[in-house]
C-alpha cells in the first residue's frame, strides 16, 4: 500500500494494531507489521485478497476524514465475506443524524440502508429480523429526526408487556414502575440519540410517550411517529388494534423477530399474520433484516447463525 502520510498506517492498523487483531481473529490468520507494511500467514490464499480489499476500503474512509472504529473493521469483514464490500464505502456517504454526543449515525449495512429508505418512503414499515440488526434503534433515530424537523408533533413508543399478556396488576408500584422494565430498550435508544435530560424533558411535556400496547386501544394517533417494538409478541387481535390507530400525518414502524415469539402455544403471532395479510398493500413495506445486518459484537452474529442452522 502507498501511504499519503506517515500516520495513515497507524490509523488504519488501529491503536496497538487493534484493527489487525480483529482481522486475525475473524479469519484465523497471522499478521505481522513492520513499519507501514504487513505480512500475512494463512492456510487459505483467498484470505490475502480479502484482507487487502478490506484494508483498502477502510483506508478510503480514513482519507475521506471518517474515523474508523473496530466496528467498522467488523462490518467491512462481514461484507467482504458476503461479497458486498463494493457497496461498503457508499454506506458512509449519508449521515442520518447525530447522537447526543455529536457522533454521526449511519446505516451500517445494505439491509439497514434499505430499512431507512423504506421509513422515508412509506407510512407503515415492518422491520423483521434478529437481535442486533438496529430495528428499534434506527426507527427511533428516524422518529427523532422527524420530530426535530417539525414534520410530526409527537413520538409514541410501545411494546407488549409481560410476554404479550400485559398482566401488570400483580407487579408492585405505580404504572410507570410496572412497565418501565419492559420498555427499557426504548429508553436506551432515546438516551443515545437525545441524551437522558432532553429525553426526560420531552417525556414530561408529553412530546414523547412510552407506554405498553394496551394503552393504545381506542385512540387515533395523528401527526405522530409511532413505533411498536417486539411485535412478534402481539396477538392478531392486538396487532389489528394497533395498526388501525394510524391517523393523518403519522407513520408507524413495527419491529420484531419472528424467531423469538413468547406467546402461549396455539396463539399465532400478530407479526406473522400481518405479513400474510398485508404484504401486497401499497404503502406498507416489509423489510427483512438478516444475520449479516447484525451490528453488535461479532459473536452475536455467529450465535444467531448457529441457532438458525
Amino acid at each position: 500500500m502507498n501511504w499519503e502520510h506517515a500516520n495513515e498506517a497507524l490509523t488504519l492498523f488501529g491503536p496497538g494494531d487493534a484493527h489487525l487483531k480483529i482481522i486475525e481473529k475473524t479469519l484465523n490468520v497471522s499478521i505481522v507489521t513492520r513499519g507501514g507494511s504487513i505480512s500475512i500467514s494463512t492456510e487459505k490464499e483467498s484470505d490475502v485478497g480479502i484482507i487487502d480489499d478490506v484494508l483498502k476500503a477502510l483506508l478510503q474512509l480514513i482519507r475521506r476524514g471518517i474515523a474508523v472504529s473496530q466496528r467498522d473493521v467488523v462490518y467491512a469483514l462481514k461484507m467482504a465475506e458476503s461479497g458486498q464490500l463494493g457497496v461498503f464505502g457508499s454506506l458512509y456517504e449519508t449521515e442520518i443524524a447525530t447522537n447526543a454526543k455529536g457522533k454521526p449515525i449511519r446505516a451500517k449495512t445494505p439491509g439497514q440502508r434499505q430499512y431507512v429508505q423504506a421509513m422515508k418512503a412509506n407510512d407503515m414499515v415492518f422491520a423483521i429480523g434478529p437481535a442486533g440488526t438496529g430495528k428499534t434503534y434506527l426507527a427511533v433515530v428516524m422518529a427523532v429526526t422527524a420530530l426535530k424537523a417539525g414534520t410530526i408533533k409527537r413520538l409514541i413508543l410501545t411494546r407488549p408487556a409481560v410476554e404479550a399478556g400485559e398482566n401488570l396488576g400483580f407487579l408492585p408500584g405505580d404504572l410507570k414502575e410496572k412497565v418501565d422494565p419492559y420498555l427499557r430498550p426504548l429508553y436506551d435508544a432515546l438516551h443515545d440519540v437525545l441524551g437522558v435530560e432532553h429525553t426526560l424533558r420531552l417525556i414530561e411535556r408529553g412530546t414523547i410517550e412510552i407506554a405498553p400496547l394496551a394503552y393504545m386501544r381506542g385512540r387515533t394517533l395523528e401527526d405522530a411517529y409511532v413505533i411498536l417494538d417486539e411485535a412478534q409478541n402481539t396477538t392478531q387481535e392486538q396487532m389489528k388494534m394497533f395498526l388501525t390507530r394510524l391517523g393523518f400525518g403519522s407513520k408507524m414502524i413495527i419491529t420484531g423477530d419472528v424467531t423469538q415469539v413468547d406467546l402461549p402455544k396455539g396463539k399465532q403471532s400478530g407479526l406473522r399474520a400481518a405479513r400474510e395479510l398485508l404484504g401486497a398493500i401499497p404503502g406498507i413495506s416489509f423489510i427483512d433484516l438478516k444475520s449479516i445486518d447484525v451490528v453488535r459484537h461479532p459473536l452475536v452474529q455467529r450465535i444467531i447463525e448457529a441457532y438458525n442452522d
